[in-house]
């Protein structure tokens, strides 16, 4: 085989793998119960309401969350049908449970320190007329070689939140460093999904020109023992505020900003043309 044959067989796995990889992330995005399913983003008081949206009246106070559920209500949580009255306790930050309600799922969670309901319902219009996310062409040269680094300790770090007047607070273990069109870049990480992961959320030139304007993020593998970290920004992905008001979705970090280019990764959504 050529040095040419060589490199067209490269390139041509390099794009299948990503091809792959973003079917994945299109079939979880339209999940029957994903964020695409989304109906309501319902703030709770200690008044209890009503959602058009999800059965049952809807409280919180110091032990958490309550349902109370009319004659003839019913939800299934954790395989057990439950009506009357129903205590989810208290839920952690960013926790949440999911209770059945038909072919819905109302998760009840916590977001900026607030209790929410969250009902999703698979015959959403938006989860219904979903037809993908548009995205740039991998390319290798989107894939870079960075460094971690560890902070001394985790730094708890303040962002606001797609909501306005809500924040987050992420403990940061610590920072990448790399290198792009020549410049020395640093990102804040913060954990990531898998067990000893990075997620990096940040902002670039593109940003609200073909990428979505408030955030992308980017999963990180765990980095090697001597700090190597591999970021592949043709898979930065759109948060679910890029495709719904409905979601709490954190911003980047002020030092998140870079000041380049990635056209990489996910673009804006046509649902937000």
């Amino acid at each position: 085989m050529t040095t040419q044959a060589a490199a067209n067989t490269a390139t041509d796995a390099f794009t299948a793998d990503w091809q792959d990889w973003h079917r994945q992330q299109e079939t979880g995005l339209a999940d029957a119960h994903g964020f695409l399913a989304v109906t309501g983003l319902h703030w709770l008081t200690a008044t209890p309401r009503r959602f058009p949206d999800a059965p049952g009246a809807w409280s919180t106070h110091t032990e958490g969350v309550t349902v109370t559920l009319d004659d003839g209500e019913e939800l299934v949580i954790d395989g057990t049908p439950v009506r009357g009255s129903y205590e989810f306790g208290i839920i952690p930050e960013r926790g949440g449970v999911n209770a059945v309600w038909g072919d819905a799922v109302i998760e009840v969670a916590k977001r900026g320190g607030r209790d929410i309901v969250r009902p999703r319902h698979p015959d959403s219009p938006l989860r219904t007329a979903f037809r993908g996310t548009p995205a740039y062409a991998p390319d290798p040269k989107w894939v870079r070689t960075g460094r971690y680094t560890a902070f001394p300790e985790p730094r708890p770090t303040t962002v606001g939140a797609a909501v306005e007047g809500l924040e987050h607070v992420y403990d940061a273990p610590g920072q990448v460093e790399f290198e792009l069109d020549g410049q020395h870049l640093r990102l804040t990480a913060f954990p990531g999904r898998a067990p000893g992961g990075l997620l990096v959320l940040f902002t670039d030139a593109t940003s609200g020109v073909t990428t979505y304007a408030a955030n992308r993020a980017l999963q990180l593998s765990p980095p090697a023992a001597d700090g190597t970290v591999v970021l592949d920004f043709n898979r930065a992905v759109n948060l679910p505020c890029a495709y719904t008001d409905l979601a709490t979705c954190p911003l980047p970090p002020a030092g998140n900003r870079l000041p380049v280019a990635i056209e990489a990764g996910e673009k804006i959504p046509y649902e937000r043309h």
